[in-house]
């Protein structure tokens, strides 16, 4: 409602201002007792339930937290002990691997030595059937030669030789011979 329909409430708040902003007592007694009753009742039915809804949201925030807090330092402890497992098991596998490489390094060494030996032995056994199968070869020309030399001298002489004068015929034929200029060049070669 406007001040241009109803003229007396023109007037009335014209002469004495605004009659919304002036006071006056028994509005303001009913307005305090409104509020006091309101107040109480508030005080006595909402406030409690508000103020335990709030309790209540507090107490699970602060669980919230205590648990975000107890779940953040197992986290920690827990990422402690990981970085601790990992560090170890980085130095086992390291220890591992030298010894591993320790390990190929002695058997290779090992093997090496081994073959060298292998080796040795098998030179060694070699110059030993060398010098065997020399000295057999050597027995065998002396055997040719005396042979040859009996047989020679018997076609000379047209005489068969008794033995003791085939072997002094034999000796003197063998000691002109020199068959340690024949087993000088195979020793020579190895």
């Amino acid at each position: 409602m406007t001040a241009l329909a109803n003229p007396g409430l023109f007037l009335a708040a014209k002469d004495s201002g605004n009659f919304l902003v002036s006071p006056g007592l028994g509005p303001m007694i009913w307005t305090l007792i409104a509020f006091g009753a309101t107040m109480f009742l508030l005080s006595r039915l909402a406030f409690p339930r508000i103020s335990e809804a709030l309790d209540k949201r507090q107490r699970a925030i602060e669980e919230s937290i205590d648990t975000a807090e107890r779940t953040r330092r197992e986290a920690d402890e827990l990422l402690a002990e990981y970085r601790e497992r990992l560090r170890e098991a980085r130095a086992q596998a390291d220890e591992i691997i030298a010894r591993a490489r320790k390990a190929a390094e002695v058997h290779g060494r090992e093997a090496s030595e081994a073959a060298h030996g292998r080796r040795e032995e098998l030179m060694e056994q070699a110059r030993r059937d060398i010098e065997a199968e020399t000295r057999r070869a050597i027995q065998e020309i002396r055997s040719e030669v005396a042979d040859l030399t009996i047989l020679a001298t018997e076609k000379v002489t047209r005489k068969v030789l008794t033995e003791e004068d085939q072997r002094r015929l034999v000796e003197d034929a063998l000691g002109d011979l020199d068959f340690a200029a024949l087993s000088a060049p195979e020793q020579s070669s190895s």
